[in-house]
């Protein structure tokens, strides 16, 4: 799977993403092309899976976070309503899951009433059952994947 310099090389990009190729060599004692090499095969075995930034919803004045459980007729499937969902801009993620509901959204809003406008504009898809809203008050522990880099070396 991942060895060291894979280990490495990724908790190089993630703590600082605009070190250079040629730096990051540098940095790891190894050639220029070893890392370019590496990089190149952490992509295209899907470990890396972009280069974009990270940005901040609320940065950007998305303040509250909500996630949605949806419950959706089985008839259309979850791809259809997938699809749909995609074309919200306030939708970030939406995953199938088990147990209660069919899929879980995670959504921004500017404020309350906003998100309101989001929730309304959710369930009048096509598909869409039912919701079940809960709004997250903070964020503890930000989405991560250094850990689980260094779990996997």
């Amino acid at each position: 799977m991942l060895d060291d310099l894979d280990r490495n090389l990724i908790d190089l990009l993630a703590a600082e993403p605009r070190v250079g190729v040629l730096e990051a060599s540098r940095r790891l004692g190894v050639a220029r092309g070893t890392v370019q090499a590496r990089l190149d095969k952490l992509e295209s075995r899907g470990v890396v899976t972009g280069w974009g930034p990270d940005l901040s919803p609320e940065a950007l004045g998305y303040g509250v976070t909500a996630f949605l459980t949806l419950e959706i007729s089985q008839a259309g499937g979850h791809d259809a309503v997938a699809a749909r969902l995609a074309e919200i801009p306030e939708v970030l993620e939406v995953c199938t899951i088990t147990g209660v509901g069919d899929l879980w959204c995670r959504v921004v809003a500017r404020g309350n009433p906003d998100l309101q406008r989001v929730i309304d504009r959710v369930v009048s898809l096509e598909g869409v059952v039912r919701s079940a809203t809960v709004v997250a008050l903070a964020t503890l522990v930000p989405h991560r994947v250094r850990p689980l880099v260094r779990a996997a070396t």
